[in-house]
């Protein structure tokens, strides 16, 4: 660990956590709290967990009956220098004091600052940025400007992918929210999941060929095309889908077909961005630049805050065209101050190398996890970003949703969060992404507790 990264505000924030919070909200009645969250507030998709949270500080959150649990999703995979940082706050006060929101044709110093350093830490041809407040808003703010920009209007999407819940996000994705609406978005397109645990794909040893695969996928999208293809939108971690990693040399490849096609690639870095998996950008890791890059969740440590980023050429085509996504948060000053902090942070403090030497740490102790129980089929990500998948054996490979929520209920019980996908359209997959300011103590600390819940789960098939 770096003498900068010891000594930073940071590591110092996740050093107190030890200590109890004072509590936003104390004497609260839970089984009140939750009768009146059952009565009042409208299912979205999602079942509450059972505790009411009351605080969050550094890498903990608090329920309403005490119960500290240590944080490994970052929240909603957002919080990426912790909970509560004090730096983030300050910003967030100073800015709600005297620059907070401004009517959308205004602009003013965080947003510029926000931009210049964003883009001076991108490669070039992501040369301009505007801002939004989600990752879906940013995805339907790229796909519009792809289509804008080519004059198509086809869009390629991977199977499992999630890009938000907006209309052409939506239509991009192809992992839940799809159903009970009628018609989706025309000219949505689908390439097959890059599943190396699951395809049918294979070399004659058995491994996966990512290759022929794509080559498929690419005649199926050219037969269905009615010759409008306009751009390819892509995660280089399908995170909600079950944590899978691209393959080397699959986005080198899609950035080659799109090429070819004369259309865009958007890579979204909604949850691999901004250091989280051992790069500053996903994209970095293998030198790839698309055409447009989105980032939301992690540039924002849990505020909504996106960007949409592409070249000086893109955008001056679009502008001329009359390129249009005008809303009431765009550019707003408050959450693009929260960015351009985060930003600072993450350079100033070494935190892109610290993610990448706590991700060796977890990666190596989840594979070693994985040599005791036979009820894990599967270590895989990259940096602090990775999913352990719970099978009933690793010859069927069959999910084990039931043995995957026990798991996470002992773990939550014994002061460890990590999130239990359990849709059935990526089995059980626990998602792992701490914030990255997480010092090797507590790293160790939630491993030995998730350990303790293999351990002490009934039907894990102890090695």
């Amino acid at each position: 660990m770096s003498p900068k990264i010891e000594d930073s505000a940071l590591t110092h924030m996740a050093r107190k956590t030890d200590d109890n919070p004072q509590m936003l909200y104390e004497d609260v009645d839970e089984q009140e709290f939750q009768a009146k969250a059952s009565k009042y507030l409208l299912n979205y998709g999602t079942q509450f967990n059972r505790d009411v949270i009351c605080a969050s500080k550094g890498l903990y959150v608090y329920t309403a009956s005490g119960h500290k649990v240590l944080d490994f999703t970052s929240g909603q995979m957002s919080c990426l220098l912790g909970h509560g940082h004090p730096e983030i706050v300050q910003t967030i006060a100073d800015h709600a004091v005297s620059l907070d929101h401004l009517f959308s044709g205004m602009v003013s110093p965080p947003v510029i600052n926000l931009g210049e350093r964003l883009c001076n830490l991108l490669p070039a041809g992501l040369d301009k940025a505007f801002f939004l407040s989600t990752g879906g808003e940013s995805n339907e703010a790229a796909i519009k400007m792809a289509k804008v920009y080519t004059g198509k209007f086809e869009i390629v999407g991977l199977g499992a992918s999630w890009h938000g819940v907006t209309a052409q996000a939506l239509g991009a994705q192809y992992h839940f929210g799809r159903k009970g609406q009628g018609p989706l978005m025309p000219g949505m397109l689908m390439l097959p999941p890059p599943n190396a645990y699951r395809s049918i794909f294979r070399h004659s040893d058995g491994s996966y060929d990512w290759k022929a695969e794509l080559d498929y996928g690419w005649r199926m999208i050219d037969m269905q095309s009615c010759g409008s293809l306009a751009a390819c939108i892509v995660e280089c971690i399908q995170s909600s889908g079950g944590m899978h990693v691209l393959p080397v040399g699959y986005l080198a490849a899609l950035k080659h077909e799109c090429t070819k096609r004369g259309m865009l690639l958007i890579v979204d870095e909604a949850q691999t961005g901004v250091g989280r998996c051992g790069d500053l950008m996903a994209i970095n890791h293998e030198g790839v630049v698309p055409d447009i890059l989105t980032l939301s969740k992690t540039l924002g440590n849990g505020l909504p805050l996106s960007a949409v980023v592409s070249s000086a050429e893109i955008g001056r085509v679009c502008a001329e065209r009359d390129y249009c996504f005008y809303t009431t948060h765009v550019n707003d000053p408050l959450p693009a101050a929260v960015g351009d902090k985060v930003l600072e942070i993450v350079m100033r403090d070494g935190l892109v190398d610290h993610s990448r030497a706590m991700g060796e740490i977890l990666h190596s102790r989840l594979n070693a996890l994985k040599e005791k129980y036979g009820c894990i089929g599967d270590v895989r990500g990259r940096g602090l970003m990775a999913g352990i998948e719970i099978v009933e054996s690793r010859e069927t490979k069959t999910p084990a949703l039931a043995l995957g929520k026990a798991i996470g209920n002992r773990a939550y019980d014994l002061g460890l969060w990590a999130n239990l996908s359990s849709h059935p359209s990526f089995g059980g997959v626990f998602r792992i992404a701490p914030p990255i300011t997480i010092t090797e103590d507590l790293l160790l600390s939630g491993l030995r507790i998730l350990e303790e819940a293999f351990a002490s789960t009934p039907g894990t098939l102890g090695v």
